[in-house]
């Protein structure tokens, strides 16, 4: 062997043992350089606009990590308000060792408040499969208030030895919706609020850890919210002209939050004449839904579009007999007109 090449071996080991040797004081001295740290992004762009929307929407934050060969929970850390609203806002993971884990989280002040209850979240006792999630209820399976907002995340990370800082990223789902019922008269007659009873029913308050929907009881969502509203209006309403007299429209609101929305379940969406005694209308909410899915959502799943869109505004109009005329109804804007419908 040559002195060139002796001489580039000899540098090649004094590097080494200079890296070493700066590691080691550096993780001595608590300087960083070569220190290892893992932090969570979270993204929230399963929405309509395909933009992160989660420094707006999302004000508490869980997570729980387990080993992905024993599925045990190893790490449970949250947080909480306006931290998580500031640009480039990241949770360091605290503990943990290179390796492959799982990460799971539940998000959203439904949680903080309490609306929805994470289970069997044991730190070095509890397994992956185990966590689930529930939505509160009363008895009967009566859902009355204002459940907030819930989100959803899971995605299996390698955390790299590697020092330095390192960062992954989790993808949420939404797994509530805004429903909004609006009830008008074709005759432009007011609507008594009191008047009538909104429910809908679905199957959908009982959460996996991968987020499908487990049997659960049938919830029954009344609106935390039902007012009387008017507008003015100043132009042909229906194909009809404008009365002197007709100067505004009266209407009924009804404001629902549900659960997840999933093809696979049939919920229904009702509503009671109370002084008639009899049901106005029953519809499969999941089915009017997807009827606005639109051209240049085609080749979205229908999954992927309930889950994107989150609110839905339904306008029924009532005949002169406070029926609803089954011809017409307004879905987010749409003005959808049926022929020759028997519902």
């Amino acid at each position: 062997m040559d002195i060139k090449a002796k001489l580039s071996k000899l540098v090649l080991f004094m590097f080494a043992i200079l890296a070493v040797t700066s590691c080691e004081k550096t993780i001595f001295d608590d300087e960083g350089d070569c220190s290892l740290h893992y932090h969570v992004k979270f993204r929230y762009d399963m929405n309509m606009k395909y933009a992160d929307a989660f420094s707006n929407t999302v004000s508490h934050v869980t997570v729980y990590v387990y080993d992905a060969d024993t599925k045990a929970l190893l790490l449970k850390q949250t947080e909480t308000g306006e931290v998580l609203a500031r640009e480039g806002y990241s949770m360091e993971l605290q503990g943990l060792k290179p390796g492959t884990y799982d990460i799971v989280a539940w998000c959203g002040d439904g949680v903080a408040d309490g609306h929805f209850d994470v289970h069997n979240t044991t730190v070095a006792s509890s397994k992956l499969e185990e966590i689930s999630c529930t939505m509160d209820r009363e008895e009967g399976g009566k859902v009355t208030k204002d459940v907030g907002q819930l989100y959803h995340g899971k995605q299996r990370v390698v955390l790299s030895e590697t020092y330095g800082t390192h960062y992954v990223t989790l993808n949420l789902t939404k797994n509530t919706n805004t429903v909004r019922v609006v009830l008008q008269h074709l005759s432009g007659l007011d609507v008594n609020p009191d008047d009538f009873i909104f429910e809908i029913k679905d199957e959908n308050g009982y959460m996996a850890y991968d987020n499908t929907i487990l049997d659960d009881e049938v919830l029954t969502y009344s609106p935390w919210s039902v007012t009387a509203g008017s507008a003015g209006i100043n132009s042909d309403i229906y194909n009809k002209p404008v009365t002197r007299t007709q100067t505004s429209v009266s209407v009924a609101l009804a404001e629902f939050t549900v659960g997840r929305l999933v093809t696979e379940n049939n919920p229904v969406l009702s509503i009671y004449n109370v002084r008639e005694n009899e049901k106005v209308l029953s519809i499969p909410l999941k089915d009017y839904a997807l009827l606005v899915k639109g051209h240049y959502n085609r080749a979205m799943s229908d999954q992927e579009y309930l889950d994107r869109q989150d609110e839905y505004n339904l306008t029924f109009f009532l005949d002169e007999h406070g029926q609803w005329a089954t011809s017409r109804i307004i879905i987010n804007s749409w003005h959808l007109v049926f022929q020759n419908t028997d519902f």
